[in-house]
């Protein structure tokens, strides 16, 4: 395996300290002074580039691995996630689920390098300040959970994510359904003659053609984080995406992809399919359809490796862990959190006493 190279510096003008990416103020500020260096980190290319899945699923060579940083990987034994960390900060928790339970983790191969991210632009006081919100809306949950700190376990670190581009010509068939109504007589219960308009439903083959570029389908490689939660704090605004750097992760944890990219690849040919089938039925005409088949080439398919900025809350309530998750560049929140049986059981009761109350009203009319 390769040496990993040494960090790229990015020292201080005032006091020569190691400078870091601060998202309040969009730039690299050195954290013993404080002194605000202008202009953001830069990167060795000018450009995000795309690159070609094919080729790279045959071999991805030495070059394009590694992270260019000295640093130190730790992989927990409860959540099984991989923290990338700056070799000089102790790990003491894991920072996704919180578990003591870390172990130092050595590569058999320096994983694919991130060659664009999204640096954080949401500020942790601006998260703080959502989370306690979001708490506040959460109806049934336990009173003690507002008074417990849970924000001090705020955390902010970089997930892996795969894109992925493909074009792709599809031609479908299916059977369209025209809607359209018959008059029935048939007694009711009394025995009396009535009428009534019933839809039937003609069928006739029907078929089409599209073509369709699909451009950043999102692929986490995370599984530190839960994917139903990930999921909530999408899209990502992956226009924005800017050349690696790593002095856009000093001082930050960046979890390490374990969802590799073949895996990832075909996970986002799924999605691709499951959203080109979409696409094919919306063209299918009449009312409704059945029996929708789609034939799909695609091509040009490339990819790309990135981090995305994720604020992390992650706290333990009696016996679970639970996680909070804000998007670092949007601020869209989605987590979990504990309910209360005694609020939710008293808002049962209080529902059932005034139904009973509406009855016994209504009763004495």
């Amino acid at each position: 395996m390769p040496e990993v190279q040494a960090l790229q510096k990015h020292p201080c003008p005032e006091c020569g300290g190691d400078t870091a990416w601060n998202p309040a103020k969009q730039a690299l500020v050195c954290p013993y002074c404080g002194t605000v260096v202008p202009g953001q980190p830069s990167a060795e290319s000018g450009a995000v580039v795309e690159h070609d899945l094919a080729r790279a699923l045959r071999e991805v060579g030495d070059e394009a691995r590694g992270w260019k940083a000295d640093k130190l990987s730790v992989k927990c034994q409860s959540c099984h996630a991989i923290s990338v960390l700056d070799r000089d900060r102790a790990a003491q928790r894991c920072d996704f689920c919180g578990s003591p339970s870390i172990q130092p983790y050595e590569e058999t191969r320096d994983p694919i390098r991130p060659e664009s991210l999204l640096a954080f632009k949401i500020t942790e006081t601006a998260v703080r300040d959502s989370i306690r919100r979001w708490y506040g809306t959460r109806w049934f949950a336990p009173n003690r959970l507002k008074k417990v700190a849970l924000t001090d376990t705020l955390k902010g670190v970089y997930l892996p994510y795969w894109t992925f581009d493909a074009q792709v010509f599809a031609q479908w068939t299916a059977e369209s359904g025209y809607h359209y109504y018959v008059t029935e007589t048939y007694r009711d219960s009394k025995g009396n003659t009535q009428t009534r308009q019933v839809q039937k439903t003609r069928w006739v083959p029907s078929s089409g053609q599209l073509e369709h570029f699909f451009d950043d389908t999102l692929v986490p490689g995370s599984v530190g984080v839960e994917s139903s939660l990930l999921r909530g704090i999408e899209p990502f605004p992956t226009k924005e995406l800017a050349p690696y750097d790593p002095g856009y992760i000093r001082g930050w944890v960046v979890e390490r992809y374990q969802v590799d990219l073949g895996r990832a690849a075909n996970t986002s040919r799924e999605m691709m399919d499951e959203e080109l089938r979409a696409l094919c039925g919306r063209q299918v005409p009449g009312d409704t359809y059945r029996n929708l088949q789609v034939q799909a080439q695609y091509s040009n398919r490339t990819f790309k490796h990135v981090l995305l900025p994720v604020w992390l809350l992650t706290y333990t309530f009696g016996r679970k862990v639970f996680q909070v998750l804000i998007n670092g560049y949007t601020g869209t929140i989605a987590g979990r959190r504990p309910y209360s049986w005694i609020k939710i059981t008293l808002a049962v009761l209080a529902g059932l006493a005034a139904a009973i109350g509406i009855i016994v009203l209504l009763a004495n009319r």
